[in-house]
């Protein structure tokens, strides 16, 4: 009936699902803290690749070559984007709201954010992202 490939197709979609619904609820658990006077962290650049957040969660996609390809499009299409840097991932979000077509371009490519730094459930974010030109 199962063999174990159909067993790690499933395992991996649960996975990816269960990450995506973080991804989704994690702002709006932010913003709710914003209304209520939360932290006043300041803001703080990271370099890092910018990914899309599924492929790389997922098998870890990475680099140029899948960036320009696949991660484009899923950042495009909506899907979470983040930048990795040092070894941790970050997810992106602009003030409030995903800023997922600028930042399909720089798919696979190093660049630098600036932004204010959260971190809740174990989901490290940077919010009110901008890309900082040089």
């Amino acid at each position: 009936m199962f063999n174990s490939t159909n067993k790690i197709t499933v395992l991996r979609v649960a996975v990816t699902v269960i990450f995506i619904a973080g991804l989704t609820f994690s702002p709006l658990a932010i913003a709710q803290e914003h209304e209520h006077g939360g932290d006043t962290a300041a803001s703080k650049e990271v370099t890092g690749e910018i990914v899309d957040m599924m492929c790389y969660v997922d098998h870890n996609a990475v680099g140029e070559k899948h960036g320009q390809s696949c991660g484009a499009k899923c950042i495009k299409s909506g899907g979470p984007a983040g930048i990795v840097s040092d070894g941790k991932a970050y997810l992106v979000v602009g003030e409030h709201k995903p800023i997922n077509d600028q930042l399909a371009e720089y798919c696979g490519k190093t660049i630098t954010l600036k932004g204010k730094m959260a971190e809740r459930g174990g989901i490290a974010m940077i919010e009110n992202a901008e890309i900082v030109k040089k």
